[in-house]
């Protein structure tokens, strides 16, 4: 019988939810009326739940989703901040001044581009104060690339983003952002205001920790470039052979600050305070410090905020001594993601993060415990005779079907993800997964190592952490080499209709969600559903193509990912 992992509540879905169709019917233009009359609508149906709670205790939850609904296309219009007036217009020179909130790696040491907020304009241009856009501009002779949060004057060509820009392109991620404009083909002419001491002081730990995980792999530069994009999520260092490698096998997530990353240092920072002996409360506050100081220093990338939250959920109820609920917490880490940033709903990453640990929760944990249950290890043999390496064995057995459970919910969602927003179809990353996320998870607990034995000025320690976790992103290397030359390891995939990867991936989360509420009972389907609703897609919705195994013998393709 399942009980550990299921019967799971979280009152806020009833929030979280409906708020995030609310932001999707916005987006698509369903609710497109001003936002003062979707608030004022909100606040009707609120009044409604309130006295249904009191007189019809079973309706109070549908005007409440509805209130959230109407929230939610709200939100989106006032965060949105669209000037239609400026989609007939063409590109002119503007002089702006932009506070910096996010940079981004280039490659050429004369520019820098990012993402940044309108503060100060020409008088003709007032109303793109507050505006968000990308800016791709040239240095000053000698200067350097600004750091968020600082204020910079430009001058560059403004330019419209269009309104409905190509599926996973660049500039859709852009008006998926909140978006409007892009500055470019300009310079920057002044810095108006240096970042804050503590941006300044987060640079610099940022260019140490670069530092002293290059040491002791000074023979292996791309070894070196491996380690710190899995630990500083810097993947513009990665080769576009590895980038591709990664990508074809359905494991380039190895590489961003997210959910693996900030849990591996998080069990990491726990057992050297458990060692320590410090109390509970004071423990939590500095995990949430230390991690909160690593995802900020990284640059504090949507993912590894996302993953940040749900972390300190779980951290919050491990504090107050209540039971564990993980779906709690991870509609608690919505709740608060989109509260922050509602359009942060429309990125890949968001959709990947969340449904990849909601597949995990509702279908790979329930799935586990069903192996479990079905293949118990030596079920004639009474657990009180077992010797030393029947409790091993029994160990390994149990973290083996774990790890089985939870990589099948993650691949379900993964292929649906990986076809839409990566044009690729990786067949052995089940595989893949299993056999890789251990290893990397002991390359980022080396990695965490080094750095704080580096920090702490414990150099030699460090070089000799780098130089293990050296070896393990070797046998990393070799073994993806090794599957990616597998025939049919990977393919390009396309949806035949745009609707269909946000349509599937909204099936799929359903069947999780309704086999959950049931107990995946066998009269009911059991654990086949999601599977086969993914089946379907693949066969009836996805055009796939042969490419590039039989092209080299890296077994890399010539096309690009998106």
């Amino acid at each position: 019988m399942i009980s550990r992992s299921l019967r799971h509540r979280a009152p806020l879905l009833w929030l979280v939810l409906p708020l995030m169709a609310g932001l999707g019917a916005g987006r698509l233009g369903w609710l497109s009326l001003p936002p003062v009359h979707l608030a004022g609508g909100a606040a009707a149906l609120a009044a409604i739940a309130l006295v249904a709670a009191w007189r019809a205790p079973r309706m109070w939850a549908w005007p409440l989703a509805g209130a959230m609904l109407l929230i939610g296309a709200a939100t989106y219009s006032r965060h949105r901040a669209a000037l239609p007036e400026w989609d007939t217009l063409p590109p002119r020179e503007a002089r702006l001044t932009l506070r910096v909130t996010r940079t981004f790696a280039s490659s050429e040491a004369t520019r820098t581009s990012g993402l940044a907020e309108v503060v100060g304009t020409e008088t003709h241009l007032a109303e793109l104060r507050g505006q968000r856009l990308y800016f791709s501009l040239t240095l000053p002779a000698g200067g350097r690339a600004p750091l968020r949060g600082s204020e910079i004057a430009t001058v560059g060509v403004l330019q419209r983003l269009p309104p409905q820009p190509v599926a996973n392109s660049f500039d859709d991620y852009l008006v998926n952002a909140g978006m409007n404009f892009r500055l470019t083909r300009g310079r920057i002419t002044a810095t108006v205001r240096a970042a804050s001491p503590y941006e300044q002081f987060c640079a610099r730990l940022l260019a140490r920790m670069d530092t002293l995980l290059g040491m002791g792999l000074e023979n292996w530069p791309e070894r070196a470039a491996i380690l710190r994009a899995m630990m500083l999520g810097q993947k513009g260092d990665l080769s576009n052979e590895e980038r591709d490698r990664f990508m074809h096998s359905g494991t380039m997530h190895l590489f961003a600050i997210n959910g693996l990353h900030i849990g591996v240092v998080a069990v990491a920072l726990h057992c050297l305070l458990a060692l320590l002996r410090c109390p509970r409360p004071l423990a939590c506050a500095i995990v949430l410090a230390v991690l909160w100081l690593d995802v900020d220093t990284t640059g504090a990338s949507p993912s590894a905020v996302r993953a940040f939250l749900m972390l300190a959920m779980v951290e919050a109820a491990w504090v107050v001594r209540r039971p564990a609920n993980p779906l709690a917490a991870l509609a608690a880490a919505a709740t608060l993601n989109l509260l922050l940033d509602p359009l942060d709903f429309f990125s890949a990453s968001f959709e990947m993060s969340y449904a990849v640990v909601a597949a995990i929760l509702l279908f790979g944990l329930p799935l586990a415990e069903r192996m479990h249950a079905r293949w118990p290890a030596f079920p004639d043999l009474p657990v009180t005779t077992w010797a030393w390496h029947h409790r091993v064995r029994a160990w390994l057995r149990r973290r083996a079907l774990d790890a089985l459970g939870i990589g099948c919910a993650a691949t379900l969602v993964s292929t649906v993800s990986g076809v839409e927003f990566f044009s690729v179809f990786a067949t052995g990353a089940l595989v893949a997964n299993l056999v890789l996320v251990p290893l990397a998870s002991a390359v980022i607990a080396t990695g965490f190592a080094s750095l704080v034995l580096g920090l702490a000025g414990v150099g030699w320690a460090g070089r000799l952490c780098n130089e293990a976790a050296g070896a393990l992103i070797g046998v990393i290397d070799a073994l993806i080499r090794l599957g990616t030359n597998v025939p049919g390891a990977f393919w390009s995939a396309h949806f035949r209709a745009d609707w269909a990867g946000p349509t599937a991936m909204v099936a799929v989360m359903f069947a999780m969600m309704a086999g959950y509420a049931v107990g995946w009972r066998r009269e009911r389907g059991g654990f086949w559903p999601p599977v086969a609703i993914v089946a379907l897609v693949l066969i009836f919705g996805v055009n796939l193509a042969r490419v590039g195994n039989e092209q080299g013998a890296a077994g890399v393709s010539n096309f690009r990912l998106k």
